[in-house]
C-alpha cells in the first residue's frame, strides 16, 4: 500500500513541477499544450481512456503508424520479458509484432479486469516506427503505473479526479532508463487515489479485478500492474511500494514482487526519494529473472541522491543465478497489531518454511521487537502530511481550492487531519523510521532473512478496502493488509513476495522474505532457488 502522497512545488525554468506521491516524481505543466483544446472538447473519461496522450492518438485525429501483425498469443504468452527480448534479438519476432500481441491481449481481457486505464498504443507504435529499441530488453512491451512516474506529454492521474487532466512536462528518470534498456511503453495501469489503500478501486477508474477471481481485489496500490501481468497482457510491469504496494498485489495475483532497498532506483529528476524514504519503485513480474533484468537497467544513483544502498550486484541478471549459501531465516508469523493471521496465510508461510529447510536453509521462530505505537504515529503523520502537500500544490496549479467532492471520503478526512499536525509530529514521524531501521539492522545481524506472510488475510473481496466507506470499517481491513509489509518500507530494507501457495478457493497467497539493507542479491538468489524447486510460471488464471 502506498499510503499517501507528497508533493513539492518547484519553479524550475519557469515550469510548475508538481510531484505527487509516496512514489514521488512530478506532474508538470508549463502552459496549455497545443492540443489541450482538442483533449477537452470530448468527455474527460473518454479522452483519458482513448489514449491519455496529448501528442498522439487516433482519438484526437492525429496520424498513426501502421499496425504490424501480432505475434501469435501462444508464442507471446510462453515467454517472460527476457525471453521476448531474446526472440526479438534473434529476429524470430519483431518488436512491432510483440507490441501488437500485447495490445491484442489487452483489448481482449482488459474489459473484464480493468487493469489498463490510459492507452498509449500509438505512442508506442510511432516510437518503434521511428527507431528500433536498443538495450538488453529491447522491444519488450511495458506498462507504467498511473501514479508517481511521468511520461512527457501524457496524463498521470494518480487515480484521482483532482489530477484527471494533469499532463507531464518531462520524463521521469526511470522512464529514461526504461527506454534506454529497450522497454516499449504502451499504457498506464490503474492505482487507487494517491495509492492510499491496498486495493485498486477509485471513483475515477472504477474497480480493478483479480484475474483469479473477478469478485476479489488484485491488491493495491499497484493492482493494475499485477492484474495486467497475471492476465498475460505483459510479462512484467512497473510498480511502486510505499507500504506494500508491490508485494501485496503480487501476493494477491500469484506473481513475484520485489521491493528494493531505499535509494536503489531513482525518483527524479526533481526528487531524490519517495515520500521521505518510504516509497520505492520497481516492478511486478512473473519470473525472478525478469525482476533481476529490470533492476539492472533501472538501478543507480542520480544527481542529488544521498541515500545510496551498498552495491549488491553490478549485474543482477548474472548474480542471481548463483545458489545462495545456507541461510539463517527467522520465521515471523504473529500479527504486529495483535490480530489473528488467517489460517491460509499461516499455511502458506509454514509450507514455505519447510521448502526452505528442504533446500538446506535453517528456519527458526523469531521476530523483531518493533516500536509499534511509534510506527503507527509515524505512518499517520508522514502519509497524511504528504497527501496534504500534494493537494496544496495541485490547488496552486489549478487556481482553486480542493473541495470534498474532488476527493474520496477517506482522503478528504486525511487531509483535514493533516492540516492540524504540528512540525514536531512530522519530525517525530521521520525519526521513527530511523528507529525501525536500527531495530531491523540489529535483528538481521543475527539472521540473513526474515520470512513472514505477505498479508494477514487472503485477497479480500472488492469493496472491503475501498476509500469510499466509513473510516473505522476501512481501518480494520487495512490493518490486515500490511502488518508484515510496511515495516520494511520504514526501515528501507528490501523485501519480496513469492507465489508459493494457492488456497482451496484457488486464490494465490504469497509469502514474504526481507533482507539486509542493500542486499537484494540474496533475496533474488533465494527466489530463483524457490522458483526452480516449486515452479509457478505455469499457474495462470483462466480468462
Amino acid at each position: 500500500m502506498d499510503y499517501g502522497a507528497r508533493a513539492q512545488l518547484t519553479d524550475i525554468k519557469g515550469c510548475l513541477r508538481i510531484g505527487a506521491g509516496p512514489q514521488e516524481a512530478r506532474m508538470a505543466e508549463n502552459t496549455r499544450h497545443p492540443t489541450d483544446e482538442c483533449a477537452h472538447s470530448m468527455p474527460r473519461r473518454t479522452f483519458l481512456q482513448a489514449g491519455g496522450s496529448l501528442v498522439a492518438g487516433a482519438a484526437l485525429g492525429l496520424p498513426t503508424s501502421a499496425k504490424a501483425r501480432p505475434l501469435p498469443y501462444g508464442d507471446y504468452a510462453a515467454q517472460d520479458a527476457v525471453g521476448l527480448a531474446a526472440l526479438i534479438r534473434k529476429r524470430e519476432a519483431s518488436a512491432a509484432e510483440v507490441l501488437e500481441a500485447a495490445i491484442a491481449r489487452a483489448e481482449a481481457v482488459n474489459p473484464a479486469i480493468n487493469a489498463i486505464v490510459l492507452k498509449h498504443y500509438n505512442l508506442a507504435r510511432e516510437a518503434l516506427a521511428k527507431q528500433a529499441p536498443q538495450g538488453p530488453l529491447a522491444g519488450v512491451p511495458w506498462l507504467l503505473k498511473d501514479l508517481g512516474i511521468y511520461l512527457k506529454g501524457t496524463i498521470t492521474t494518480g487515480g484521482s479526479a483532482f489530477f484527471r487532466d494533469a499532463v507531464a512536462g518531462f520524463d521521469s528518470t526511470l522512464v529514461e532508463r526504461y527506454r534506454r534498456g529497450g522497454l516499449v511503453i504502451f499504457g498506464k495501469t490503474a492505482a487507487p487515489e494517491f495509492g492510499q489503500t491496498a486495493t485498486t478501486e477509485s471513483r475515477l477508474w472504477g474497480l480493478t479485478r483479480n484475474p483469479w477471481n473477478l469478485g476479489h481485489t488484485s491488491g493495491g496500490s499497484s493492482g493494475g500492474a499485477a492484474a495486467a501481468v497475471a492476465a498475460g497482457i505483459v510479462p512484467a510491469a512497473h510498480a511502486s511500494d510505499g507500504g506494500g504496494s508491490i508485494r501485496i498485489p503480487a501476493s494477491n495475483c500469484g506473481l513475484f514482487g520485489l521491493k528494493t532497498s531505499r535509494g536503489r532506483n531513482p525518483h527524479g529528476p526533481y526528487a531524490t526519494e519517495g515520500w521521505m524514504g518510504l516509497s520505492v519503485q520497481h516492478a511486478i513480474t512473473r519470473s525472478v529473472r525478469d525482476s533481476a533484468a529490470i533492476l539492472d537497467i533501472s538501478q543507480g544513483a542520480e544527481p542529488g541522491s544521498r541515500v545510496v544502498p551498498p552495491v549488491g550486484a553490478a549485474n543482477y541478471s548474472a548474480g542471481h543465478r548463483e545458489a545462495p549459501p545456507k541461510l539463517r531465516i527467522a520465521l515471523w508469523d504473529t500479527h504486529i497489531y495483535g490480530l489473528t493471521v488467517h489460517p491460509d496465510c499461516l499455511e502458506a508461510v509454514q509450507r514455505t518454511a519447510k521448502l526452505c529447510e528442504s533446500l538446506g536453509h535453517g528456519v527458526e521462530p523469531a521476530a523483531p521487537q518493533l516500536p509499534v505505537a511509534e510506527m503507527g504515529m509515524a505512518m499517520g503523520a508522514l502519509t497524511g502530511t504528504g497527501l496534504l502537500v500534494a493537494i496544496r500544490d495541485r490547488e496552486k496549479e489549478l487556481g482553486r481550492a480542493v473541495t470534498e467532492a474532488d476527493l474520496e471520503p477517506i482522503n478528504w478526512r486525511n487531509i483535514q487531519q493533516a492540516a492540524k499536525r504540528s512540525g514536531e509530529e512530522i519530525y517525530r514521524g521521520r525519526e521513527a523510521l530511523d528507529h525501525v531501521a536500527i531495530v531491523l539492522d540489529e535483528f538481521l545481524a543475527r539472521y540473513d532473512l526474515i520470512l513472514s506472510p505477505t498479508t494477514a488475510v487472503p485477497p479480500p473481496k472488492l469493496g472491503e478496502l475501498s476509500l469510499d466507506q466509513p473510516y473505522e470499517k476501512y481501518m480494520l481491513a487495512a490493518m490486515n493488509a500490511s502488518p508484515f509489509t510496511s515495516v520494511f518500507n520504514m526501515g528501507g530494507h528490501p523485501a519480496m513476495s513469492a507465489p508459493l501457495y494457492w488456497n482451496k478457493e484457488g486464490l494465490p497467497i504469497g509469502t514474504q522474505f526481507a533482507g539486509r539493507f542493500g542486499d537484494e542479491l540474496t533475496l533474488l538468489r533465494l527466489a530463483a532457488q524457490l522458483e526452480e524447486a516449486a515452479p509457478w510460471a505455469s499457474r495462470r488464471p483462466k480468462l
